[in-house]
């Protein structure tokens, strides 16, 4: 499956930027899927994951309450709606699709390209 990230872009803190990865190559239905991001000079971690079904969503304590991640596999999208954002929020968002529900990056053998996300203060 090949995953496009996007939707990053340079927001005020308190603002909101909703991401998309749009899946092509195989039916998105078949994977759960997870954000992640990488701030400069810091280590990829975990910011939110769906079940292939789409219910009990998991998210990291840093973004809990304001993020919200989303799917619709009939348009082969996974969306992460961030409200509220903070300037520790900017980071490259990545997307990753994997076949087990999953919190480690190590877990998620496809990944999407990135998209910058910027939040000024």
């Amino acid at each position: 499956v090949q995953l496009q990230a996007s939707g990053g872009g340079l927001v005020q803190a308190g603002g909101s930027l909703r991401l998309s990865c749009a899946a092509s190559g195989r039916t998105l239905s078949s994977y759960h899927m997870g954000w992640f991001r990488q701030a400069p000079g810091k280590e990829r971690e975990f910011v939110a994951r769906i079940p292939w079904g789409g219910r009990l969503t998991y998210y990291a304590n840093s973004v809990k309450g304001r993020f919200t991640i989303s799917r619709d596999n009939t348009d082969n999208t996974v969306y992460l709606q961030m409200n509220s954002l903070k300037p520790e929020d900017t980071a490259v968002y990545y997307c990753a699709a994997s076949g087990i529900v999953s919190t480690s990056a190590g877990s998620y053998p496809y990944w999407g390209q990135g998209t910058q996300v910027t939040v000024s203060s």
